[in-house]
């Protein structure tokens, strides 16, 4: 496994304003601890024994969406998360019936999960995880993060969101056990400040002392959004050099989000 040199700014991610060890500006938390463990040695701030010495934590980032379809968008931020972010994996995850579109309808789950392997192909820190497709009700982000904790022990999950999406974070079902269970790692967005992290404390109802780690992802920019593709494709415009090549012949060959294949009229 590579070893990896931390070089995050305090400003970045905030540290825990007291009982906590901080090496390089970064201060991590291991799931299901209670405590927090340092980049250099494992010593846990609560003065119990060692817990990982010398063994560093494993970062995977998680990265939801309806992927409807995948597009180079999407790759490109979760690389620079991946890379800013110093994250070992990232995982995809599709949402088999995400609580915001449960009125609109998705391409059948298996073919985005398709689209997305088509994407990924060939990046060996990229992987697909279908564990919310034969999950009953909508796709919850907090019971996917306690979910993926199980699967993950010791490790630190980091989630993918974009500054807007931080923004109503408050309105999620259990924000206060997503930024429990993950780090956020939020994409900069032109026009858009981020919120502050002690506003959003204040909107989620966590104490002033809580600690919410996050981090800002800066990344090209870029104007790709899956429901001007599915527009495009309906239209019978082009929609290359936006998808990969692959998801493209897919997308022809399945004859998606056109009228003879689903509706394009999505969000």
């Amino acid at each position: 496994m590579r070893t990896i040199e931390y070089k995050c700014n305090r400003e970045q991610i905030p540290s825990k304003k007291s009982g906590s060890t901080k090496i390089l500006g970064f201060v991590f938390r291991a799931a299901g601890t209670g405590g927090w463990i340092s980049a250099d040695d494992g010593s846990r701030s609560d003065g119990s024994a060692a817990l990982m010495r010398k063994k560093r934590i494993m970062r995977i980032g998680i990265f939801g969406g309806t992927f409807d379809p995948v597009h180079l968008g999407h790759l490109l931020l979760a690389e620079q998360c991946r890379e800013q972010g110093r994250l070992d994996r990232v995982k995809f995850v599709p949402a088999a019936a995400p609580p915001h579109k449960l009125e609109k309808q998705v391409t059948p789950f298996a073919q985005r999960v398709e689209m997305l392997a088509l994407a990924i192909a060939g990046h060996p820190a990229f992987e697909i995880d279908e564990l919310e497709k034969d999950r009953s009700g909508p796709s919850f982000t907090a019971d996917t993060l306690a979910e993926l904790q199980q699967r993950n022990p010791g490790a630190e999950l980091c989630l993918v969101i974009g500054a807007d999406t931080l923004a109503d974070l408050p309105n999620w079902h259990r924000p206060d056990l997503v930024v429990e269970r993950a780090s956020l790692l939020v994409a900069a967005r032109p026009g858009i400040t981020p919120v502050s992290l002690e506003s959003l404390k204040h909107q989620i109802g966590l104490p002033e002392h809580a600690c919410v780690c996050c981090q800002i992802v800066h990344i090209p920019l870029i104007g790709i959004s899956s429901t001007d593709l599915r527009t495009r494709v309906s239209a019978g415009r082009s929609i290359r050099f936006q998808v990969p090549r692959a998801v493209e012949c897919y997308i022809e060959q399945h004859q998606l989000y056109t009228s003879q294949g689903h509706d394009a009229e999505r969000v």
